[in-house]
């Protein structure tokens, strides 16, 4: 699939998926600004929405995590989840109607370099909350020959979590469109619905993915094994 590109002080930049990020955002920012602006005891749709929502996160962190602490994990899980989901849907929409010079409209999460960062944003916070917990233990746990091999072991295995994270994601968006527009070029009618069906399932199955493995590691990071 190839991308609008456009290169900014030596920098390649993809300008299509880039254009879908920022959307996806801003319209998450504006449900969340809409659900909140008038908060009452009787809850309006939106506002039961977004209730429903977070009390589902709150029930998920609390199951896999437990403790004391696990609620302030939420917003980092419910903003993992509902903007992967968003994003993944931005490519089974009908962006595709609208033509670049270049490439098209397609889900941000089909960036190699978008997945990449939101899998080191993962490693980042749930490294601070192992060495906020446990401290110098979070990586060594006895000084000893076999405690100081199991540190390198499990330092490697920090940073191949967030490698099969942002692989994971991107390789299945990918897929997913490269199907849908074959689909669309062998007959634009009906034969295309099966295939966008399948990757609008696809889509919540791999937020969901990355969003409870992510609440896992953290978990590992904050329990007393590590």
């Amino acid at each position: 699939m190839e991308h609008l590109t456009k290169t900014v002080y030596g920098l390649t930049v993809n300008l299509d998926t880039l254009i879908t990020m920022w959307s996806v955002m801003v319209f998450l920012i504006l449900f969340s600004l809409f659900a909140t602006a008038k908060m009452s005891i009787f809850p309006s749709k939106i506002q039961a929405v977004a209730e429903s929502i977070v009390g589902m996160f709150v029930n998920l962190t609390n199951s896999m995590i437990g403790g004391k602490n696990a609620k302030k994990h939420v917003p980092l899980a419910a903003s993992l989840f509902l903007f992967i989901v968003t994003a993944n849907l931005c490519g089974q929409l009908p962006l595709r109607m609208f033509h670049l010079s270049k490439g098209e409209l397609a889900s941000p999460t089909n960036d190699i370099n978008l997945t990449a960062a939101m899998a080191i944003i993962v490693l980042v916070y749930y490294v601070a909350v192992g060495i906020k917990k446990k401290k110098f233990k979070f990586f060594l746990h006895e000084f000893s020959f076999v405690g100081i091999v199991m540190a390198l072991v499990e330092i490697l295995e920090m940073f191949t979590r967030p490698l099969s994270l942002a692989i994971r994601l991107f390789a299945n968006i990918f897929a997913g469109e490269v199907l849908v527009s074959i689909a669309l070029s062998a007959c634009a009618y009906f034969v295309p619905l099966p295939v966008m069906l399948f990757e609008i399932l696809v889509a919540f199955i791999q937020a969901t993915v990355f969003m409870m493995l992510t609440v896992a590691y953290i978990g590992s990071a904050e329990g007393e094994s590590h």
